[in-house]
């Protein structure tokens, strides 16, 4: 199986601007990001970008790197330019990475890409991982999601879902036994053919209420195959508490 990792690495991030290239243990984050990428299966990792800076950064430290507009509105508009600028065939898998995740482990990188390709009747795959504490179930920034027995995705939430209705009836805030409740891990494995179909979408209802890009692809029937995460997949840099905390982490001997 053969597959490419795309990193979007944008500059302007609006809550920490300038984040790709923020210092964590003497490393600019795109770098430790492409470490990680670069030490799965992939055969072949590129870091997308719409700044100069980033884009020279990276081929300081020896990534493939290239530059794509900046007026995209999504990620995923930034992965289709690259897979068309690379001329990938519709059947190519791509894994996004986000410029983010410096510890994501390289094994559920090799896992999207590998249950992607285990499922011809899908175009996407995503990871989950399970919520056992009420207050994750309750937060709108942790996205929710529930899939059949075959593992397709029937739905991405904000609110909690499934909905257990008689326990939180007489004990709203006890998280509720049973198993049921799985978060949504932002990493995703794309043919290439959905890139150059997503791009001609306007957004739907749905993922305008929700704010969830991935609902698009549901609203057009794309099937979504999701499994839970072989490995922790630690969280991304959004604040700059997070962006602290990961400098803490290294300061503290992990290379």
């Amino acid at each position: 199986m053969s597959f490419t990792v795309i990193i979007p690495a944008r500059y302007a991030s609006t809550r920490l601007p300038g984040k790709a290239l923020a210092d964590i243990g003497g490393l600019p984050m795109v770098q430790r990001v492409w470490r990680q990428a670069s030490a799965s299966g992939a055969s072949r990792v590129v870091i997308a970008t719409d700044d100069e800076r980033i884009l020279s950064a990276a081929r300081d430290f020896g990534a493939e790197a290239c530059m794509t507009a900046n007026t995209h509105p999504t990620g995923t508009d930034r992965l289709q330019q690259v897979a068309a600028d690379l001329g990938f065939d519709d059947g190519h898998i791509v894994v996004n990475v986000q410029g983010d995740e410096p510890l994501i482990p390289p094994a559920v990188i090799d896992q999207v890409a590998a249950n992607l390709a285990a499922n011809p009747g899908a175009d996407i795959a995503t990871l989950c991982e399970p919520i056992d504490d009420v207050e994750t179930l309750r937060d709108p920034n942790a996205v929710k999601v529930v899939a059949d027995g075959q593992g397709r995705a029937l739905y991405f939430s904000r609110a909690p879902i499934p909905w257990p209705r008689d326990q939180f009836a007489s004990a709203p805030r006890q998280m509720p036994a049973g198993g049921h409740w799985f978060r949504h891990i932002g990493i995703y494995a794309y043919r290439t053919r959905f890139l150059h179909q997503y791009i001609t979408w306007e957004p739907a209802p749905l993922e305008t209420l929700e704010q969830l890009e991935q609902l698009r692809a549901m609203y057009h029937g794309v099937h979504i195959h999701v499994s839970p995460a072989c490995d922790a997949v630690p969280g991304g840099v959004d604040t700059p508490a997070d962006l602290e905390r990961l400098r803490a982490r290294f300061a503290g001997g992990e290379s």
